[in-house]
C-alpha cells in the first residue's frame, strides 16, 4: 500500500507539472523579457516547493566568465547582496557550475556556504540562509552555449525526477521564449532579445538632438575611459574607479544579459558593438542610453580595444513606446513587413484579420489570409518598388469585408492601414443603382456635365448652371456664393434684386447668417418650401423672402475635394414642395457645381498670375533713343491656359546706337516664360558689352543649350548705326524683318536664317543693311504670320500686302521733321526722355500702324494658339553736320590738338558751356591713349540729345578705373571722366578699341 501511494504522488505530481506547463505556454507574446523570466522562476519555485528563486547571466569581458544577479525572487536584500556576483570558476557554487557543465546541478545548503567563501569585501557569499538551505540550478542556453542558470532555493530534500524534469522543461521554455525572435535576419525574424538594434525597424533615433559621449575599453586590461560628456550623460563622478566593472554596475540588472551578449558577439565576430540599455545613475535617476563601438585588433587579428559613443535616448524611447501603443489599439487595422516581406508589427484590429501575433510575427505575409486575396502581393510589390502611397479597396477573404488598404513605403519595407469599408460601398451600390433607374436624371447629369467641362471661368459656371438646371425644375433665381477669407462673396446671380445682393454679399461665412451658416457647417443642403417655413425655421432672417421675391429655396453646399468652397442657392417664385428624386438630384448636381467652380476658380487665379508674370518679364516701357522712335504690341493666345514666351526690346548702346531685340521661346507655360525671362536679362548684358550681332546669338545660344535638350528659341538681334546709317542683323531661327522704305517700298532681307538657338553651333551669319533715314523696321514672331490655316510664306506676303495698302503707306510715311542741321529752339530743358512734337506725332502714327497689322492679321473673333509680339521702329540717321571727326598724332602733342579741335567746334556748335568739361575729358582720353595704347589715334564728336567724345586706338586694352593711392602721381584720369560725364565705356572695333563719353547738352544746343 506504501509503494502504491508514492505511485499515486509521483503521478499526481507529474500530472500537475504539465498544467503548470500548460499555462507556460499560454503566455502573451506582448510581455516583456523580465515578465518571461519571472512567469518561469515563479512556476519553477511551486513546483519545487522552494523559498526564493535566482536568474543570473553570463556577464563581464571575453574571459571573465563573470554571472551577474539579473532577477530574484523571494529573498531579502542582504542575502541577495551575497548572489550578486559570481565567478563561473568557483565551481561548487550551484549556478556557477550549471552554467560550466551545462546540466542540472543540486548542492545542499552547507556545502554551498563551505565552498563557495567569502567575497572580496569579506561577506559571506550565501548570506543568512537557513543551514538546510539547497540550491537546484539548471543552465539557460544560448546560441553558443549555455549564458545564465536558472536556480531555485529549496529544503534539504533532493528534487525528485519529476522536479528536476520540470525545472529543467522550465529552463528549456524560457530558453524558447525568449529566442522567438532570434533567428536573425537571415531566418526573417528580428534579431534576439539581446542583440535588437534599438529603435525597431521603423522607428529610428534622432542622433543630431542627443547629447553624446566617447569612451575606450582596454580589452586585455579592462580599463574603461569616459570623456568629460560621457561622465556628464551617465552621472558618474570625476573620481571614478576606471574599470568594466564600474560600466556594469551602472547597467539595468534587466538589461545586463542583452548588453553583455551584444560584447560578446563583438568580440567573437570581430564586428560592430551596438546596444540600448537602461543605466543607474549615482544620483539615482534611471535613463535610456545607446552605445556603438568599434573594435581596433592586433597584428594578430586579436581584439586590443573597443573605441565608441553613447547617447541619450530616453526621450525618443518614450516616443517610441507611445506611438507603439497608439498603433497597436487604434481603430484600423495597421501591420507592418520587412523588405523580406515578413510580418514585424501588427495591432489589436490586424490580428482579427491576419491572426494572433504569437503565431505570425517572422511570418511572412503572403502564407496567411493576405496570400488569398487576388493582386494584393502584386499591388504591394509596386507600392513598395514605386515608393508612392497607393490605396485601394480589396475584400478580405476571413470576413468577407471590404476594406480600403492604403499602402506607404518606409526604408524598413512596408506599411498597411486597413478601413473597413463595407457599408460605404453598399451605399455606393445603391445610390450607383438609383441611378441608373433614372434615365431623365442620367441625361440632365450627362448634359450639365459636358456644359461644365467646356466652362473656363466663374462667370463660365454661372452661365452653365443657370442655363441647365434652372429651366428644367422651372426655378427663377439662382445666387451662387463662394467661401473666401471667412465670408460668403456673390460670383454670380440670376432673377435677383440688387438690394438683395448687395445686403447678401461678404456676409461671415459661419455666423450672422444662419441658413448659410447652417449649410456649410453642417454641408447638408436645405429645401425649403415656403417662404412660411423660411420664416419659422430662421425668424432671425424674416425679410429676405420679401426683398428677395421668391417663395421656396433649395440651399446646397459646394464641396470640392472635401472642402467646403461656398453654397448655390436655386429659388422659385412660388411655393413647392421638393420630391424625393428632386432632393437627390439637386445634391448630386451640387456636387458637380462645386467640382466646376474650383476648377474655374482655380483658373482664375492662376490666369491671373501667369498674366502678371508675363507682364513683369516684359518691358513696362522703351525706351526713346534719338535714332528711333518705337511701338509694340503684345497680344496672348486666345485660347488655351499657358502663357507664351514672346519678347521685345529696344537697348541704347553708345554712339547714339540702338539694338533692337525680339524672340520667341518655344512651346507655352511658366517655364518658357522664365526661359523668356533669362534670354532677356542676357540679351541686355550682352548688349551692354557692346558685342556684334553674331557674338550676341552665339552666347545665347549657350545659355539656351544650357537649359536642356528640349529648350529652344528663336532671335532676331539687330544694331541700327544713326551715323552710317547702316542695320546689322543676325537672326536664329526667327522670321526676318520687313523693311519699309520712306518712298513706301516694302523689302523683306533675302538671307537664310541660321537654325534656333538650343539647335546650332556658332558661328551665326550678319547682314548689313544700309538704310535711308525714315525707314521702317517691322520686326514679330511667328504667331503674326503663320497659323494652322496659313504657312508663313504666306502670312509674311499678306503682312506686307497690309503695309503697302493705302492705309497702311499712309502710316508708314515719315512726318515731316526740322532741318537736321539746325539746332531746336531755346526752351526749358527736359528730364527723362520725353518726345519731342514730331517724335510724339510719329509715335501716334506706328501705334495706329500697329492696330492695323494686328486687326487684319489676327481677328479679334479668330482664336489664336500662340501669343504674337510686333515691334515697328521708324529710323533717324544722324545728320554729317552733328558728327565731327580728326586723326590725332602720335605723343604728348596730341592731347593739346585734341583741345583745340573740341573748343573749336563746339564753339561752332553753339555749346561753350561745355567746352572747358569736353576740353578736360578729351586732354584725358587722349593722353591715356598716349601712355597706355597705341596709334592711330582718332577724335570724334556727336552732337545728339546729349554730346558724345569718342578717342579709339589700336589696342585692344580696355582701360580700368582703380583706386590711386595718396603719393602715386597718376592713377586719377579715369575717376575724372567718370566725374565729370554722365555715362561713359568702352567698346571694341574692328581696329582696336573706342573710349567714349557722354555729357547732358542744354535743350538749345539739341539738334532735332
Amino acid at each position: 500500500m506504501e509503494q502504491r501511494r508514492g505511485t499515486d504522488t509521483a503521478e499526481r505530481s507529474r500530472s500537475w507539472g504539465d498544467e503548470r506547463l500548460s499555462l507556460l505556454s499560454a503566455v502573451g507574446a506582448a510581455l516583456t523579457d523580465r515578465e518571461v523570466m519571472r512567469h518561469a522562476l515563479d512556476q519553477a519555485v511551486s513546483e519545487l516547493g522552494g523559498i526564493a528563486g535566482l536568474v543570473h547571466w553570463s556577464c563581464g569581458p571575453a574571459g571573465s566568465r563573470q554571472l551577474r544577479l539579473v532577477l530574484a525572487s523571494g529573498l531579502p536584500l542582504p542575502v541577495l547582496r551575497a548572489w550578486e556576483e559570481i565567478r563561473q570558476d568557483v565551481a561548487p557554487l550551484a549556478p556557477a557550475r550549471a552554467v560550466r557543465d551545462g546540466r542540472f546541478v543540486w548542492i545542499p545548503a552547507a556545502a554551498t556556504e563551505a565552498l563557495a567563501g567569502p567575497r572580496e569585501d569579506g561577506r559571506p557569499s550565501s548570506g543568512i540562509l537557513p543551514e538546510a538551505t539547497t540550491v537546484a540550478s539548471v543552465p539557460l542556453i544560448g546560441p553558443d552555449g549555455p549564458v545564465g542558470a536558472l536556480s531555485v532555493l529549496t529544503g534539504p530534500w533532493e528534487p525528485t525526477g519529476e522536479q528536476t524534469a520540470f525545472l529543467q522543461a522550465v529552463g528549456h521554455w524560457a530558453e524558447r521564449r525568449l529566442a522567438r525572435s532570434a533567428a536573425g535576419p537571415d531566418e526573417g525574424d528580428e534579431p534576439p532579445w539581446w542583440q535588437q538594434r534599438p529603435g525597431g525597424p521603423v522607428l529610428r533615433q534622432s542622433l543630431e538632438a542627443a547629447k553624446a559621449g566617447s569612451w575606450e575599453w582596454g580589452v586585455r586590461t579592462g580599463e574603461m575611459r569616459w570623456d568629460r560628456a560621457g561622465l556628464t550623460l551617465l552621472g558618474i563622478p570625476d573620481s571614478y574607479e576606471r574599470r568594466i566593472e564600474s560600466w556594469i554596475d551602472l547597467i539595468h540588472p534587466e538589461d545586463v544579459p542583452r548588453v553583455m551578449a551584444a560584447t560578446e558577439k563583438s568580440l567573437r565576430e570581430r564586428s560592430d558593438y551596438e546596444a540600448e540599455y537602461r543605466v543607474r545613475r549615482p544620483d539615482g535617476t534611471t535613463g535610456w542610453v545607446q552605445s556603438r563601438a568599434h573594435l581596433e585588433l592586433d597584428e594578430h587579428g586579436e581584439p586590443v580595444r573597443m573605441v565608441g559613443k553613447v547617447w541619450d535616448t530616453t526621450e525618443s524611447r518614450m516616443a517610441r513606446e507611445s506611438v507603439g501603443q497608439a498603433l497597436r489599439y487604434m481603430s484600423d487595422a495597421f501591420f507592418a513587413v520587412n523588405r523580406e516581406w515578413r510580418i514585424t508589427f501588427l495591432n489589436v484590429e490586424a490580428e482579427r484579420l491576419i491572426g494572433p501575433a504569437g503565431q505570425v510575427l517572422g511570418r511572412p505575409l503572403w502564407e496567411g489570409p493576405a496570400g488569398d486575396v487576388p493582386e494584393l502581393e502584386e499591388r504591394c510589390r509596386r507600392a513598395a518598388a514605386g515608393g508612392r502611397p497607393a490605396g485601394f479597396d480589396i475584400r478580405w477573404p476571413t470576413d468577407g469585408r471590404w476594406y480600403h488598404i492604403r499602402l506607404v513605403s518606409v526604408p524598413d519595407g512596408l506599411t498597411a492601414y486597413l478601413t473597413d469599408v463595407t457599408d460605404r460601398r453598399t451605399r455606393a451600390a445603391r445610390r450607383a443603382e438609383a441611378e441608373r433607374a433614372g434615365a431623365e436624371q442620367a441625361a440632365r447629369i450627362s448634359e450639365l456635365s459636358n456644359a461644365l467641362a467646356d466652362a473656363v471661368t466663374t462667370r463660365d459656371v454661372v452661365d452653365v448652371v443657370a442655363a441647365h438646371i434652372l429651366p428644367p425644375f422651372g426655378a427663377s433665381g439662382l445666387l451662387m456664393l463662394s467661401l473666401e477669407g471667412g465670408r460668403l462673396n456673390v460670383v454670380g446671380s440670376v432673377g435677383y434684386p440688387l438690394p438683395f445682393l448687395r445686403r447678401i454679399d461678404g456676409v461671415p461665412a459661419f455666423e450672422g447668417y444662419r441658413l448659410l451658416n447652417e449649410v456649410l457647417g453642417a454641408r447638408r443642403p436645405y429645401f425649403i418650401p415656403s417662404a412660411e417655413e423660411y420664416e419659422r425655421l430662421f425668424p432671425d432672417l424674416a425679410g429676405n423672402p420679401a426683398i428677395a421675391h421668391k417663395n421656396a429655396w433649395a440651399v446646397l453646399p459646394l464641396t470640392a475635394s472635401g472642402n467646403a468652397i461656398g453654397t448655390c442657392s436655386i429659388s422659385f417664385d412660388e411655393p413647392r414642395r421638393f420630391s424625393a428624386d428632386e432632393r437627390t438630384l439637386l445634391t448630386a448636381l451640387s456636387g458637380m457645381v462645386a467640382q466646376a467652380l474650383a476648377r474655374a476658380r482655380l483658373y482664375d487665379t492662376e490666369h491671373a498670375r501667369a498674366q502678371a508674370l508675363q507682364r513683369g518679364l516684359l518691358p513696362r516701357a522703351l525706351p526713346t533713343p534719338a535714332a528711333v522712335t518705337s511701338t509694340v504690341r503684345y497680344l496672348p493666345a486666345s485660347s488655351g491656359t499657358d502663357i507664351g514666351g514672346d519678347w521685345y526690346d529696344v537697348i541704347p548702346l553708345s554712339a547714339e546706337r540702338v539694338a533692337l531685340v525680339i524672340g520667341d521661346v518655344m512651346g507655352h507655360g511658366l517655364a518658357e516664360a522664365a526661359t523668356m525671362g533669362r534670354l532677356r536679362t542676357a540679351v541686355h548684358t550682352l548688349a551692354n558689352l557692346e558685342l556684334p550681332p553674331d557674338e550676341v546669338l552665339a552666347h545665347l545660344n549657350e545659355v539656351v543649350s544650357d537649359l536642356g535638350d528640349d529648350s529652344y528659341a528663336t532671335c532676331l538681334y539687330a544694331v541700327y548705326d544713326p551715323v552710317s546709317g547702316v542695320c546689322s542683323l543676325a537672326r536664329a531661327g526667327h522670321p526676318p524683318p520687313l523693311v519699309v522704305r520712306p518712298d513706301g517700298g516694302v523689302e523683306c532681307p533675302a538671307s537664310v536664317p541660321d537654325p534656333p538657338l538650343g539647335a546650332t553651333e556658332p558661328p551665326f551669319t550678319t547682314v548689313d543693311l544700309r538704310l535711308p533715314d525714315g525707314s521702317l523696321l517691322v520686326l514679330y514672331t511667328d504667331g503674326l504670320v503663320e497659323s494652322a490655316t496659313r504657312d508663313i510664306d504666306t502670312g509674311i506676303a499678306e503682312c506686307a500686302q497690309v503695309l503697302t495698302s493705302e492705309r497702311g503707306r499712309l502710316l508708314t510715311s515719315p512726318p515731316p521733321r526740322p532741318h537736321p542741321d539746325r539746332p531746336e529752339q531755346d526752351g526749358p530743358e527736359q528730364d527723362g526722355p520725353e518726345q519731342d512734337g514730331p517724335d510724339r506725332a510719329d509715335h501716334e502714327r506706328l501705334d495706329r500702324l500697329c492696330d492695323l497689322l494686328v486687326g487684319a492679321m489676327l481677328p479679334a473673333q479668330q482664336l489664336t494658339a500662340d501669343d504674337t509680339a510686333l515691334l515697328i521702329a521708324r529710323l533717324h540717321g544722324l545728320a554729317p553736320g552733328n558728327i565731327a571727326g580728326w586723326p590725332l598724332p602720335e605723343g604728348p602733342v596730341a592731347a593739346g590738338l585734341a583741345r583745340a579741335h573740341v573748343r573749336e567746334q563746339l564753339t561752332a556748335w553753339g555749346l561753350q558751356e561745355l567746352v572747358a568739361t569736353t576740353e578736360l575729358l578729351a586732354g584725358e582720353l587722349v593722353a591715356n591713349v598716349v601712355r597706355h595704347a597705341r596709334g592711330p589715334t582718332r577724335l570724334r564728336l556727336i552732337r545728339s540729345r546729349s554730346l558724345l567724345c569718342e578717342v579709339s586706338d589700336a589696342s585692344p586694352t580696355t582701360p580700368r578705373i582703380r583706386r590711386a593711392a595718396e603719393t602715386d602721381e597718376g592713377g586719377r584720369g579715369l575717376q575724372l571722366v567718370s566725374a565729370l560725364s554722365q555715362r561713359w565705356g568702352t567698346r571694341y572695333t574692328a581696329e582696336g578699341k573706342c573710349i567714349w563719353t557722354e555729357q547732358p547738352i542744354p535743350r538749345t544746343g539739341t539738334p532735332s
